[in-house]
């Protein structure tokens, strides 16, 4: 018998979505329909919280890259995982509470080095082709304007628009991976054939256009602002093709890949409804965001939680019927907000109905992770 000491628990590596995961799922039940009812109602709430911009903070920041850092970081140590936990509750804390405070910026700077000491090294470190490497300066890139956004000088418009990009790059690029080989396989087993899966040429040519526009976009001048609309624009017809090209209507009997499928839409047209509201109509700039941050980043984190969750536990992802309910239930809230954004009519009822199905999806999604909680079983 080895005499050698065991590993602590706290010192045993564990995927950091199991933690990370639910956490993030509860945020986002709570904060978004809170912020909203303190926006429409003056329902009482932190003084982070009576803003747009607190609003978009706390879904782009406080719960997007939660839900970023469960995913990428992969097997972590358990006092790993503590620290990060604790440091993100006190950037929540710092900016709800004491906005443009020292605390609040101090916090997210801790939060910010965190993740991207532990994450981007990895991806320098393993990745080899160009593509690939691209996951490691976009963490970056986050992260820095993660820690610009506790700053009052730079909470804008322009703030949010970068760290939507970056998101949505993110988006694209992990949605595609996760997406290609994934319907490929599936429709290996039906014996059809895949040809189009990655698309290499599509991808780099999106990354490239959505990393120029990340440099253009804050830089002064009507012709900037332009030309990243351009950019953007022909980025999100792009992402259409990859995702037509991945022929997902012979997934009909597959709910969670026509779920990415979705989100994946979304992201396609939400990046077509921002390049035209830089381009030529800002009318269409609530479309193009609530496109992009409810239906995309939404569906496709939703999504993407449920089904890593599902397959750690019974290695299938539609395992638990209630993740599909969720993910509907969030398509319905993305169309509550992008449809009357596009006809001109959004009203405080609209706002109202879209919140009350987004905390549904995630209230679901938190049932799906207590009903799975325990190790490799069947599902009841």
């Amino acid at each position: 018998m080895s005499n050698s000491p065991q590993p602590s628990i706290r010192q045993r590596k564990k995927p950091a979505s199991q933690y990370l995961f639910p956490l993030a799922a509860a945020y986002a039940a709570l904060l978004m329909p809170w912020s909203i009812l303190a926006l429409l109602m003056a329902v009482p709430a932190p003084l982070g919280l009576y803003s747009f911009f607190g609003h978009a903070h706390e879904l782009l920041i406080g719960y997007a890259m939660l839900v970023v850092a469960g995913y990428l970081l992969g097997p972590l140590a358990g006092r790993k995982v503590l620290l990060l936990i604790a440091a993100w509750l006190l950037a929540r804390v710092g900016f709800l509470f004491f906005p443009g405070s020292f605390f609040a910026w101090a916090t997210a700077l801790v939060v910010a080095g965190l993740i991207a000491s532990w994450i981007v090294p990895r991806f320098a470190r393993s990745a080899k082709k160009w593509r690939n490497k691209s996951i490691a300066p976009l963490v970056i890139i986050l992260c820095v304007l993660l820690v610009f956004a506790a700053q009052p000088r730079w909470q804008g418009q322009t703030i949010v628009v970068e760290l939507l990009l970056g998101l949505a790059l993110l988006m694209f690029f992990m949605g595609g991976r996760i997406i290609a080989p994934a319907v490929a396989g599936y429709l290996l087993r039906q014996q059809r054939t895949l040809q189009a899966r990655v698309q290499p040429t599509i991808e780099g040519a999106v990354l490239i256009l959505l990393f120029l526009v990340l440099l253009l976009y804050p830089l002064p001048g009507i012709l900037n602002e332009q030309l990243a609309g351009v950019l953007v624009f022909l980025a999100g017809l792009l992402t259409a093709v990859r995702l037509l090209r991945w022929q997902l209507w012979h997934c009909r009997k597959r709910a969670d890949l026509l779920l990415l499928g979705a989100g994946y839409a979304w992201l396609a047209l939400g990046l077509c409804l921002l390049g035209c509201a830089l381009l030529f109509k800002p009318a269409l700039l609530s479309a193009g965001v609530h496109a992009i941050t409810v239906g995309a980043l939404g569906t496709l984190t939703l999504t993407v939680m449920a089904r890593v969750h599902l397959m750690q536990r019974y290695r299938d992802a539609n395992a638990r019927p209630l993740s599909h309910i969720a993910g509907v239930l969030i398509n319905c809230a993305a169309l509550l907000r992008v449809i009357p954004a596009l006809l001109g009519q959004q009203s405080s009822a609209w706002l109202l109905a879209a919140a009350l199905l987004w905390t549904l999806s995630f209230l679901l999604l938190l049932l799906v992770f207590w009903q799975s909680r325990s190790g490799l079983s069947k599902p009841a």
